[in-house]
């Protein structure tokens, strides 16, 4: 299957889905849509027993785009209709990263069950270096992958994590050379295959613990926020900081100090 920014090839018991909108891999409802669309066709067909998520470039996403934005015309709720979609998918799935993850493309990152990545991976959870709140779901799926302690850490601060410090906190289930990243994705997706796909699925159902659903929680919650944060000074200050690689210079604010 193809589509404008999304191809799916389905090689034995093992679908390859490939975002290809680089160099930045932003993402856009459009595209999460698609995304979503692919992985769901995969879930209806039984040959389909594991998925390997990857991207074009060198660059596995940067997140949403808002280098162009003003604070009236960004609304996230578009891009996170389709993005709550994929925590509803059935096949478990490899995520191959091949290098950063960004913001959203983090968030996009923590919807497989498995990363694996090399030594040019990079995450960052950049929002509040933006000026605004985490979303993608990323304050229920983060903590619950890396804990409490890291999370906040990448939270408050921004700061982008390694492929190796990816490694040792749980960010990535294995670390090999670039060259190497999707075959061994797509290895690791063929061990999965070998086992029971209903026995598989529905462990994967109790192991999730009602995933989607708390995710959604989450997620409205971050959305509300999101929405008041970026007709604020600050969100305009952290994309312009972040266009001219420089530190950003926010305003001081507390929470009930409600300002334009």
């Amino acid at each position: 299957m193809k589509t404008a920014t999304v191809t799916s090839t389905l090689d034995g018991h093992v679908a390859t889905v490939r975002l290809d909108a680089p160099p930045h891999n932003f993402l856009s409802a459009a595209l999460l849509g698609e995304l979503a669309d692919q992985l769901e066709v995969l879930d209806t067909q039984a040959r389909c027993r594991a998925i390997v998520l990857t991207s074009s470039g060198k660059v596995f996403s940067a997140g949403a785009e808002f280098s162009s934005a003003t604070d009236s015309a960004v609304d996230p709720r578009p891009i996170y209709a389709q993005a709550m979609r994929l925590f509803d998918t059935r096949k478990p799935t490899v995520a191959a990263i091949q290098g950063a993850a960004i913001g959203a493309g983090l968030g996009l990152a923590l919807t497989a069950d498995f990363r694996i990545g090399c030594t040019q991976t990079r995450f960052a959870a950049n929002f509040t270096r933006l000026g605004f709140h985490p979303g993608f779901g990323l304050s229920h799926t983060l903590p619950r992958l890396v804990g409490i302690q890291m999370a906040s850490r990448m939270f408050y601060t921004g700061e982008r994590i390694g492929g190796e410090q990816a490694l040792s906190i749980g960010l990535l289930d294995e670390l090999v050379p670039q060259d190497e990243l999707v075959q061994r994705a797509q290895a690791f997706a063929l061990e999965i295959s070998h086992s029971a796909p209903l026995a598989v699925q529905t462990t994967r159902q109790t192991l999730s613990a009602n995933l989607a659903q708390q995710v959604r929680i989450a997620n409205e919650r971050e959305c509300s926020l999101q929405l008041e944060q970026f007709a604020h000074a600050d969100f305009r200050e952290g994309v312009a900081a972040g266009a001219e690689r420089r530190l950003p210079v926010f305003e001081d604010r507390q929470l009930g100090r409600r300002q334009p």
